[in-house]
């Protein structure tokens, strides 16, 4: 969250809202690596050995062809449910047609106020969900999950609707910080689903999209378990976004801004203002600092790690506190104000006052959990770093975060440490730009993979995406390959940003940092066709959730060989996994079984 001065400059700054009451793809990300047809080539080469190692690992092609619908009663299986739902995901042929609709808002939010209306509800009800509605590009779930917390330390019953899922679509609706059930979740989509069936017409012969769907089916969840108020988080932008139905938020926040999703929100920072404010009903405010909040008392503890989650919980105390006044909640504790509010000095915008902090407010900050953000996993002599950082700015938090995390602890070991990257990046991104900001890392191998946790995927029905293949899947990371080593090779120094070139640890020894300029086999960058086999091989049997890697199969690459070595041999493995949120859900499916349990 940026400070007034920060305004000023017409740098990313967090805003909230208080409301009435009631209730193609980009060139710069997809740009081949350079090296003309000789890149082309190792690309097409690198492609049709991946497609042997998958037909060796799967003993079958890859299929994204979505499973039949089943019959709509709540007692299939809860994977009859998800492969149901999965067949309402919009195919990349119909993406160009979305993109092309988003220029007429408000023909987009009739339809969603019809598939609304068809599962019997109107837009009148949703006022009674009490909603909290949080837009922005970067920390808008935090934002959601600190707020959610608090909230719920009130004794109040929360309702939650995030995007994306890490490991099970259920992430997506939760209760009381919980993700719904099981049996919840196929009795609210059934319910919704069925309606929606009886309902179609001529005039209403489709059904909603996956993002639109499940919303509705949130919606309804809330209602029916009665919350005492929803926190709804924007899926993309504002404006357009579906969630922007809701007439009548209690309170709006806005996250840290960024450029993200050019293709859809537009490429300047005011375009992409102008997208998220569309949410807003009601005046607007800058919220103070953290600093703010803590004068005269101790630091404030986190849940959430990151020096970056501070504008984060500030926002979210914000808008926890603006609804508590605006529902009357007396009793609740004492919000007593600091400093009144005040009118910046030639601003258009008022500062919103900091405010005493009861011990319900304190303690959600300090119990807020956030999975996949700034998340450390210790597994014996592996530990895996995981944050899903996927724009240049929250990269930049990332390895700022990682830096103090992993290359500055003290080291409990004698002998040598291996670090890696496992990185993988979706949609319109400039992959160039975020590899070049993860360098000073001095990562000793890059790893890249396509998203999918297995191949062929389709055990996995959370997991599934009919939008991508997995083959272009992996011919992009075998450009983010080429990549990498091309800015080896470059090495264009050290960012300004980082205040100092990180040092090696002692008795670290050579460990394959830049490879030979005229031998491409020598880089350290790897590429394999699934998550399963990328997390064997960088653990090499030493994290006891993974199985140690089997000769069968064994990448071809001389690196990987060496690599084998080293990390079996080293007194310590730092992992980071970045670049997206559904990289990060899929390690945390083979990491952790029990999410998926």
């Amino acid at each position: 969250m940026a400070s007034p001065r920060d305004v000023a400059k017409h740098r990313p700054c967090q805003r909230w809202r208080r409301g009435r009451g009631g209730g193609g793809p980009g060139a710069g990300s997809r740009r081949r690596a350079r090296g003309g047809a000789r890149g082309s080539g190792m690309v097409a080469r690198g492609l049709r050995a991946l497609r042997g190692a998958v037909r060796t690992a799967a003993g079958r092609r890859f299929s994204t062809r979505p499973a039949r619908a089943p019959a709509t009663d709540y007692q299939g299986s809860f994977q009859d449910t998800i492969r149901t739902l999965n067949t309402l995901q919009t195919n990349a042929s119909d993406l160009e047609q979305v993109k092309r609709e988003r220029s007429d808002p408000q023909a987009q939010l009739e339809a969603m106020q019809g598939f609304l209306e068809r599962t019997g509800m109107k837009v009148e009800d949703l006022d009674r969900l009490n909603i909290i509605h949080v837009t922005g590009t970067k920390g808008k779930g935090s934002v959601c999950a600190f707020a959610e917390c608090i909230l719920r330390n009130y004794g109040l019953k929360t309702g939650f609707y995030s995007s994306p899922h890490l490991v099970q679509v259920r992430e997506r609706i939760r209760i009381n910080g919980q993700p719904i059930s099981k049996e919840q979740f196929s009795k609210y989509f059934w319910l919704v689903y069925s309606r929606l069936e009886e309902t179609k017409d001529p005039a209403h012969a489709n059904m909603p999209a996956y993002f639109r769907f499940l919303t509705i089916m949130a919606f309804h969840a809330f209602l029916q378990e009665k919350v005492d108020l929803a926190l709804v988080e924007v899926g993309i932008g504002g404006a357009y976004d579906c969630t922007n139905v809701i007439r009548a938020p209690v309170v709006c926040g806005v996250s840290s801004l960024g450029i993200d999703h050019t293709s859809i929100l537009g490429d300047t920072m005011e375009k992409i203002a102008w997208q998220k404010g569309g949410i807003f009903k009601c005046p607007l405010y800058l919220c103070p600092e953290l600093d703010d909040f803590e004068v005269g008392h101790r630091p404030l503890k986190l849940g959430l790690a990151g020096a970056h989650q501070r504008s984060n919980a500030a926002l979210a105390l914000q808008l926890a506190r603006t609804w508590l006044q605006c529902r009357s909640c007396h009793g609740l504790g004492e919000l007593e104000e600091v400093l009144p509010g005040a009118e910046l000095a030639g601003r258009l915008v008022p500062l919103a006052p900091a405010f005493r902090l009861t011990d319900a407010m304190i303690q959600g900050l300090r119990d807020t959990e956030w999975l996949g953000r700034t998340q450390v996993l210790p597994h014996g002599p592996v530990t895996w770093y995981l944050d899903g950082a996927h724009t240049t700015s929250s990269i930049q938090a990332c390895v700022r975060w990682f830096h103090q995390a992993a290359l500055n602890q003290d080291k409990s070991h004698n002998g040598s440490e291996v670090r890696v990257l496992l990185f993988n990046a979706t949609g319109d991104r400039d992959t160039a730009a975020l590899l070049k900001l993860l360098l000073p890392c001095r990562f000793d191998y890059a790893v890249f993979c396509p998203n999918f946790t297995e191949v062929p995927v389709a055990s996995n029905a959370d997991q599934q995406n009919f939008n991508v293949t997995l083959e272009s899947s992996l011919t992009r990371c075998l450009e983010n390959q080429q990549t990498w080593t091309r800015l080896l090779e470059e090495k264009e120094g050290q960012d300004p940003w980082l205040p100092a070139p990180l040092q090696p640890a002692p008795g670290r020894g050579p460990l394959l940092l830049v490879p030979p300029a005229a031998r491409p086999l020598s880089s350290p960058a790897l590429v394999f066709p699934c998550l399963a086999q990328a997390l064997r091989w960088v653990a090499q049997g030493r994290d006891p959730w993974l199985a140690a890697p089997t000769a069968m199969g064994a990448h071809p690459h001389p690196a990987a060989s060496r690599g084998a070595v080293l990390l079996r041999e080293a007194a310590a493995i730092h992992v980071l996994v970045t670049g997206s949120l559904h990289l990060v859900g899929g390690v945390l499916r083979l990491l952790d079984p029990a999410l998926s349990q």
